[in-house]
Formats: C-alpha cells, structure tokens, sequence
C-alpha cells in the first residue's frame, strides 16, 4: 500500500484484517460473539475487518457436515465451515494480516492459503481440548488425551503460527506445557459496553430505583426492597448461571447446591445457555429445586437485561479458557460466586473468598450462596466493586488495542 510515494509503515495506519471465524453469524456461540464484538471495536477505532465463515456479511462460507460431530456441534450453537480457496483469496486480497481462530480444517486451510498470497498470519486459542473431550462422553477418561489433542492441535495450525492470542495466563501455562513455542499474548477477550450495571447510588451503595422484575426478566430493584419482599413469601432470589449446557460447565453442582440451601424455598434458577445436556437438567431442576427453573438458550443481545434482573451469578465450570460469562455478570453489578478448578481460569476474577468453592462441590456452594444471600449489604457494596473492577481491567476497547499491537508486530516480524 503507497502513500505519497512511500510504502507506508503498518505502526502509522490502521489495519485491514481479515478475521476466519467458522462460525460467524451464530451470536449463541461464545467464540462467535467475541468476533463480532471485537470487529464492532475494530472498525470503530478504524481500522478495517473482514469476516470469513458461515454467516459473514459478506465473505460468507458453505456449511461443513461432519458425521455425527456436526450434530453434536450444533447442540451447542457451533458449525464448521467449508474450506473454500476462491473464498479466501477474495477475501485476503489487500489485507494487512489474517487472524485465525479456530484450528479446524476452515481455520488451516485459511492459513495456507494466506501464507501463499504472502501475508501473515497469526491465531486465536479459542478451543480447550478439555471442552473437546468433555463432549466426547467416556473418551475423556483415556490417560494422555489432553495432551494428544494440544499437539494435534499444534501440528494442524499452530505450529506455524509465530503470534498466538490466548485469553488467560491459564491458557498460557497450559501451551506451554504442552510445548507450545510461540509468543503468547495474553488478551482477554473482553466485554461488550452493553453489559453494565443497574443505576446505583454512590452515597447508600444500594440501587438508585426501586422496580421489580419486569415480566419476569428484567428491572431494577434495591436491596432492602429485595430482602423484605423474601422476607414476605414474595419476591425470589434470583441466581443466574450462563454457559453452554454441557458437562464440563457442571450446571448440575448449582442445582444440586441450591437443593441443599437453608434458602432453597426462596431461590429462582435461570440457566441460560444451549446444549445437549438442556433435558437432564430440567428434569434434575425439577426433581430437586423448590421453584421451577428456566434453562434454555438466551440471545446475547437479551443477556444484559436478565444479568441485571439477577442478585447472584454462579459459575461452576470444570474446564474454561476464560469464561467471558462471568465478566459480563461482573459488569452488570453481579456478585459472582466461581469454582476453583486447575482447568478453569474464572477463578482469577474473584476478589474475595466468598466468592470461590472447590469444583464439583455442592455442599461448599450452598455455603456461599447462603452466605451471600444472608449478607444484602455486603452484597450490594461487592456488586458495585465487581462493576467497577471489571470495567477498569476487562473492556473490549482495551483488548482489540493490545490485539491490534499483536498484529502490527507479527506485520513487522514478516
């Protein structure tokens, strides 16, 4: 690219990228909401993006059916691409970088062809082996798979990557000891401006309006106005868990917990999320809550009206790269109670014990929910740190500049 007679300098201009994303149009999927997000914050602070994959606006790829994987795929909001060179030639033609993000056969062949067209290439770490095999039922319990799938992984895409975006330090620990050599930036993957918390007031630290839940879903409420209405048979604490309805997210400990709560009359479960486990859960919800839970897919656009409808967010998941749910319960105002697992970053986020409990523990989770629902002061003044921690530390303009400073170093390596 010229520019008065020079070849301009990738530090001095904003960038065109072009973004490989399996599945773009699906905001269900984690992965695909945090590519929108960032391409949204891309593009606003000017640089230029081009989205590849099933449901891009314009480079939009065919579906890729793989026997029985698909299926099991789609239960959980994610579909693979066909790997189509034409497409990706169109789409890479003047661009400064590709960034790929999941290692799949899309994924791989868009890198090679990238590379032939001379234009770096760098990756995203987006899926946890652990996810895989928690998906994969008994397979999970073969000894040495994890570290089989890394390298797999590894020898399909990444090892010829120089700049790997991970997530979290945990992400990065676990790259490395499985023999990952690249450089690793470390970038969360950030929040959405559209997660924030209910009006507060500063001076009380209980919520500036009074309202109950709108249908059943949504509106601001105090505190004080919260206990008193339990206090009178009336109005429920609500939890709020978010996260795929699989094993490894371990919704059954949260119900099995609130079943052992001092409190279990007066709790309302909302889990929302997608997945192959959505009927054992509500038959277990049913079976053992006092109140009937709603489990069930949410849009993401509908998720930060329901996480500020809530008094508490539960995270109980066994493997996670980051767990950009909880973030988002912390920037609506959530208090957050998160399990502390070696497979899971989430932990990280907490700031104080209460709200941490050993994974796969039932009995210590209904401890902390009691505790939180025992204490509304403490719990208002903790929602108002949480919102603010997180909106100092986990924006997304914050993560696509430290990712933009990513891509302009591997331009530069090249």
């Amino acid at each position: 690219m010229e520019s008065n007679g020079r070849r301009e300098d990738p530090g001095e201009r904003p960038l065109t990228i072009a973004m490989v994303v399996d599945s773009v149009g699906n905001q269900g999927n984690g992965t695909s909401n945090s590519a929108l997000q960032w391409a949204r914050e891309l593009e606003r602070q000017g640089h230029t993006v081009r989205l590849v994959g099933v449901g891009a606006p314009v480079y939009a790829a065919k579906i890729h059916h793989v026997p029985l994987v698909s299926w099991v795929a789609a239960k959980q909001q994610m579909q693979f691409a066909e790997p189509d060179d034409a497409l990706f030639r169109a789409a890479f033609d003047g661009v400064d970088v590709v960034h790929i993000y999941m290692p799949f056969a899309f994924g791989r062949r868009a890198a090679a062809v990238a590379r032939r067209m001379g234009i770096p290439v760098t990756a995203g770490y987006h899926v946890q082996p652990e996810n895989v095999l928690y998906s994969a039922g008994p397979l999970r319990f073969i000894p040495g798979l994890p570290h089989l799938i890394y390298r797999l992984f590894h020898h399909w895409l990444y090892q010829g990557i120089r700049h790997i975006h991970v997530p979290t330090d945990m992400t990065a620990r676990l790259l490395r000891e499985n023999g990952y050599r690249a450089k690793l930036h470390v970038i969360s993957n950030g929040y959405s401006p559209q997660f924030t918390p209910r009006n507060v007031d500063a001076e009380s630290g209980f919520e500036a309006t009074g309202e109950g839940h709108a249908g059943g879903c949504a509106g601001a409420r105090t505190e004080a106005h919260a206990d008193s209405a339990r206090d009178a048979g009336g109005e429920p604490f609500r939890i709020i868990a978010s996260g795929r309805l699989t094993h490894e997210k371990d919704h059954i400990t949260l119900i099995k917990a609130i079943g052992l709560s001092r409190h279990a009359n007066e709790i309302e479960l909302v889990i929302a999320g997608a997945g192959p486990l959505k009927r054992y859960l509500r038959i277990q919800s049913d079976r053992r809550l006092k109140r009937p839970a709603s489990i069930g897919f949410r849009r993401n656009a509908d998720m930060p009206e329901l996480l500020r409808s809530g008094d508490l967010f539960v995270h109980c998941s066994i493997a996670d790269i980051e767990s950009i749910s909880v973030v988002e319960a912390m920037a609506c105002g959530l208090a957050s109670v998160i399990a502390v697992s070696d497979l899971s970053a989430a932990s990280h986020f907490a700031l104080l014990p209460q709200s941490t409990f050993p994974v796969r523990d039932p009995a210590a989770l209904a401890q902390r929910i009691d505790w939180w629902i025992e204490h509304p002061e403490e719990r208002a003044v903790w929602s108002q740190r949480y919102a603010r921690h997180t909106k100092e530390r986990y924006s997304v303009e914050s993560s696509v500049r430290a990712f933009v400073a990513m891509e302009r170093e591997a331009i530069a390596d090249r």
